[in-house]
């Protein structure tokens, strides 16, 4: 590249993470893989490039994980044209147009499920990416998003779970009118991570941990909704000292997910 006006690369330029997801072609969006090791983890997980963004120095990097996708466009361009184009810098030297996989129905997720990890209304896209590094470093078998759930292949989501959203089977659930029961018929129960003046310690629910847990996090300022609350089957909490009352949702899920691991 010398300019900027080869088709394609709008994708990078003019369409924010949001705009992405609503490309009419391909069917379901796209979002955005950045660094190599994303760009690898995505191809492992059988996702379809549309395009690749990079410097030159990162050419015999990348151009070998492309043998099975000859027709698929690769820019390459001096640092100052991609920072010109995408807006910023490109300190970790590549990006990738994915195509977006079709999300899997909740059902095939649980089928074989022991620990899932549910999010609910968590906004801060920089949480949902450390969550989601936690689960497949702390092994639980799936997570499951609210429909208000920030998107976890949102650019940052996915470099800040170092490409484990690619790894970490996921879907989005229903609002908890359905989920509840779609939780309880799959064989699993509830465990709301929140405050209460019932609530069970982790120490002692992770003595007894059921044959399937659904571990439940709420946003960051709110917490958990009624309606989550709700559709529980216990509610628990992480013993804290000095005054503190919680953790940060991402920090209390590896906690949790620490504690709840299966042996």
């Amino acid at each position: 590249m010398t300019d900027l006006t080869a088709d394609g690369l709008a994708d990078y330029s003019r369409l924010t993470d949001v705009a992405l997801r609503r490309v009419t072609e391909p069917e379901g969006g796209l979002y955005i893989a950045e660094s190599t090791k994303v760009i690898t983890r995505a191809l492992a997980a059988g996702h379809r490039p549309r395009s690749v963004l990079l410097q030159e120095q990162w050419l015999d990097d990348v151009a070998p994980l492309l043998t099975d996708f000859p027709d698929v466009p690769v820019f390459v361009g001096e640092s100052a044209l991609l920072e010109q184009l995408t807006g910023y810098h490109l300190h970790r030297g590549a990006l990738a147009a994915m195509h977006r996989p079709e999300l899997p129905d909740p059902r095939a997720l649980l089928a074989g499920a022991r620990r899932v990890v549910v999010l609910e209304d968590i906004v801060d896209h920089t949480n949902v990416g450390a969550i989601f590094r936690s689960v497949a470093g702390l092994g639980a078998d799936a997570v499951l998003v609210s429909p208000r759930c920030a998107d976890p292949l949102y650019r940052r989501s996915v470099r800040v779970s170092m490409g484990t959203v690619l790894q970490v089977p996921w879907t989005r659930i229903p609002e908890w009118d359905e989920a509840g029961p779609l939780l309880h018929e799959a064989g699993f129960e509830i465990a709301a991570l929140a405050l209460a003046d019932d609530a069970v310690g982790l120490d002692e629910y992770a003595a007894r941990a059921p044959e399937r847990a659904a571990l439940v996090f709420g946003s960051e300022g709110d917490g958990l909704s009624r309606r989550a609350l709700a559709a529980a089957d216990t509610v628990v909490t992480i013993p804290m000292l000095h005054g503190v009352d919680s953790l940060n949702v991402a920090s209390a899920s590896a906690v949790v997910l620490w504690a709840m691991r299966v042996r």
